[in-house]
């Protein structure tokens, strides 16, 4: 975790002055000033969690020290830098004419490939009402490109305003990582933590006000390693429960043809109006009251902490079978 946040930390302001001087910028549409940040910052994090697991595997294979199932770390990582990489290029061509909805939810069928080629241990899901079933091939055919897909596509729906999305991605990951070691899950834990330091490190410099924005490459990216922890941990219903907030916002979303944006109207005084249009969760909580972007965004990772206790309190009580 030391090695992804340091590494994340140093190179992330490297790639502000980069992005700048290469005119790689995007408006901040919640600031009155429209201001330009540097993007791909998703890009840092990258770093940061790829360093992490390379220091992880070096400290399996050759030192000793400590032992994981390399299989599922690799597939995980290879499945996770295809993700971001779809995000990179999804950036570079811009959020107004990146790649369309339909690619966004074929694209990261192939980077799920890894995954489905490993033989998943237990392929077998506890199901409300019909119990315990084992999905066999199923599982990995079908299940987890569809578990893939929807998590980075998840986690890329509620976003644009100042640290919101590595905001959340810390709290789930931290959560989820925490649920992981306790079921002794440590490949699905490393995953979690690695994630989570590399978005602390982040989000130094993507807290209001924001100094560079994450992207595509960013939000893909979180949402690929929550179900990529989620699927080599057998926490399949811990990730779903933990990314509710996500799933509101797809309702939301759809009820608005998914043409509608998180961002709000900035005022003089630093406070966002809502969109009379809404179309967001971003929006509900600017309804609520006069708040300014960096309110919005405590009050969304509050509710997202409070779903996170929610979901660590019953999974201690034995309520949630995991």
């Amino acid at each position: 975790m030391i090695a992804s946040f340091l590494l994340t930390f140093y190179t992330t302001p490297l790639l502000i002055r980069a992005m700048g001087n290469r005119n790689i910028v995007g408006i901040d549409m919640n600031k009155y000033d429209k201001r330009k940040i540097p993007e791909l910052g998703g890009i840092g994090v990258w770093f940061g969690f790829c360093f992490g697991m390379i220091t992880i595997i070096f400290l399996t294979s050759y030192v000793g020290l400590i032992q994981f199932d390399l299989i599922s770390l690799l597939a995980s990582f290879s499945t996770i830098l295809m993700i971001a990489l779809i995000g990179v290029f999804d950036d570079l061509i811009g959020w107004k004419t990146g790649i369309r909805q339909w690619q966004h939810a074929l694209l990261p069928i192939f980077a799920a490939l890894p995954l489905m080629a490993i033989n998943i241990n237990n392929p077998a899901i506890k199901v409300p009402l019909f119990g315990l079933i084992d999905f066999g091939i199923i599982y990995s055919a079908i299940l987890v490109p569809i578990g893939i897909t929807g998590a980075a596509n998840a986690t890329n729906m509620l976003g644009g305003l100042n640290g919101l999305e590595a905001g959340l991605g810390a709290i789930i990951t931290l959560t989820l990582g925490c649920i992981a070691l306790i079921c002794g899950k440590p490949e699905a834990a490393i995953l979690c933590f690695l994630m989570l330091a590399s978005l602390l490190a982040f989000l130094i410099f993507n807290w209001y006000p924001a100094r560079i924005f994450g992207g595509d490459s960013l939000t893909l990216m979180i949402g690929a390693t929550i179900g990529a922890a989620a699927i080599i941990g057998d926490l399949e219903k811990i990730g779903i429960l933990l990314m509710v907030i996500y799933f509101i916002e797809l309702l939301i979303k759809g009820k608005h043809k998914f043409k509608s944006e998180c961002f709000g109207i900035p005022q003089a005084d630093g406070t966002l109006m809502t969109n009379p249009a809404g179309g967001s969760l971003t929006h509900f909580v600017m309804k609520q009251g006069r708040f300014t972007e960096k309110q919005v965004v405590l009050i969304l990772l509050g509710v997202q902490l409070l779903i996170s206790i929610a979901v660590i309190s019953a999974s201690l009580l034995n309520i949630i079978y995991i």
